[in-house]
């Protein structure tokens, strides 16, 4: 099997599921799918490209996992990766009207990919192009 599609330590996900499911589901259950965060979104107001949108990130980082829950493995978190630290800055202007919290979801994400030494990096940062 190759490296990037063996699953990861399944007991250890277990234990951040257990004591973050209910957080991740009442974020997730929440999300109307009604693009309103868009524009607050700098990344999206500059590039227009839907994967900048702000739910679009959450749902398919955060959503993603919850669904997998004990079924994730190194290909799905690297697949995330690329939405959570790339194309987002996770500088905490994205507004809801539902008044979900769209960072902390970002942030909880990335705190899942790192418990399994995935790290992203800032692109923009590094003064490269989006």
């Amino acid at each position: 099997m190759k490296e990037t599609l063996r699953a990861v330590n399944n007991k250890k996900f277990q234990k951040i599921l257990d004591q973050k499911k209910e957080r991740m589901k009442f974020l997730l259950s929440f999300c109307a799918h009604c693009g309103l965060c868009a524009e607050s979104c700098p990344l999206y107001r500059n590039y227009r490209k839907p994967e900048y949108i702000p739910a679009y990130k959450a749902i398919n980082s955060l959503g993603k996992i919850y669904k997998k829950k004990n079924n994730i493995d190194l290909k799905l978190l690297e697949e995330i990766k690329e939405l959570i630290w790339k194309n987002c800055v996770l500088c905490g202007r994205c507004y809801c009207p539902l008044g979900i919290d769209i960072p902390g979801m970002i942030a909880l994400a990335r705190s899942i990919c790192r418990s399994y030494g995935i790290y992203g990096v800032y692109p923009h940062s590094l003064g490269e192009p989006l």
